[in-house]
């Protein structure tokens, strides 16, 4: 008869990038049940809305997390814009969509490095990295920031990006397609990589349907729901598909995020060549008075800003629901009947950010 054990998992773990927490049930090398505990960096951002007013506050949002701090923001600013009835300039949701898309890469190539970490693949991390330094590069030449971008604001955005500038950051993320090529074929044809990931955490498609999971959890198992299709800010002035793989598993997780860097990529090209000329905000009067849920594609998948305003310059509510904090129950069920072994690598390419959901 086999002898159960309960094994902790986190905080702190060798491949995990931020501090989650499980307790695993186990018997023998099998995994039965997984029992997540959350709150380790608890913050009480969603409180703070009684002591910055919502013109301040956007800079609360833009640091619920460090790699999806510009969507926290614009989606955050949308509903703001929702309420209190706020036609935001075309060009600013153009700026919007590819600063968006340029964080996104960000995400999924920081993925893909801290993936080859705990595969042991040292060289493919510090590869993986050294693309990423130049998306931060542009992302630092047109926001003036790295990872929090301070760039998005009630009624448009903070700051323009010339035509040459444009051209130039279409160029040189031209320029890295061969190399992010090369490192991303290894990922997809390495035969230990593959030993590792194919078959691996599987996860079907009414599972993902069933539990609610959005994001590239649920797209890499057949379910195509990608918020970006709703057409907020310039995605309904660019042709958009949701990047969807059907194998369910830790491989196909891992294909979703790859095909959609160069989506990405794709759509920071189409609204260079489409942005037009205009102003890049709009004065904004008054204050919130209403109530108002803003849908936004994060990396993870979709992420709500709740936002209600009674009228004075202070939101008498926010609320926030990330992507990981709706993925948690498809984790429990994705981790029950795996390998110990395993579990770094299911955890990995479930890619839970921990930041976003202790607000």
């Amino acid at each position: 008869m086999a002898h159960k054990n309960i094994i902790p998992f986190g905080p702190q773990h060798p491949v995990l990038p931020e501090p989650i927490h499980f307790d695993l049930v186990t018997e023998d090398e099998k995994i039965v049940d997984a029992i997540p505990s959350i709150s380790y960096v608890h913050r009480g951002l969603e409180r703070l809305v009684e002591k910055r007013d919502f013109i301040d506050f956007v800079h609360i949002a833009d640091r619920i997390c460090g790699l999806c701090s510009f969507m926290h923001c614009m989606g955050y600013c949308q509903a703001v814009e929702e309420v209190m009835g706020i036609q935001v300039p075309e060009r600013a949701l153009y700026l919007r969509s590819i600063w968006a898309e340029l964080a996104r890469i960000h995400s999924h190539i920081f993925w893909l490095g801290v993936s080859a970490d705990a595969f042991g693949y040292e060289s493919l991390f510090m590869q993986s990295l050294r693309l990423r330094e130049l998306v931060l590069d542009i992302i630092e030449e047109t926001t003036g920031g790295r990872v929090i971008f301070g760039s998005c604001k009630v009624g448009g955005v903070r700051r323009d990006i010339d035509s040459e500038t444009l051209k130039g950051l279409v160029a040189r993320l031209t320029n890295m397609k061969a190399d992010l090529d090369e490192l991303t074929s290894v990922f997809i044809n390495d035969y230990s990589i593959q030993h590792r990931l194919v078959g691996v955490g599987f996860f079907s498609k009414e599972d993902a349907y069933t539990l609610g999971c959005v994001g590239p959890m649920a797209r890499a198992s057949g379910f195509a729901l990608d918020m970006r299709t709703l057409g907020y800010a310039a995605y309904k002035f660019l042709e958009i598909e949701p990047v969807v793989e059907y194998g369910g598993d830790c491989y196909a997780r891992c294909l979703v995020r790859i095909r959609e860097i160069f989506q990405s990529m794709d759509l920071i090209r189409q609204a260079a060549g489409k942005i037009s000329e205009g102003p890049i905000d709009v004065k904004v009067k008054g204050t919130p008075n209403g109530e108002y849920f803003s849908r936004v594609e994060q990396p993870r998948g979709e992420v709500i800003h709740y936002v209600k305003g009674n009228g004075s310059k202070f939101l008498q509510r926010f609320r926030v629901r990330v992507p990981t904090f709706t993925n948690i129950p498809g984790m429990i069920k994705v981790l029950k009947g795996s390998q110990v072994a395993d579990v770094p690598n299911i955890i990995l390419t479930l890619d839970p950010c921990i930041s976003c959901t202790e607000r």
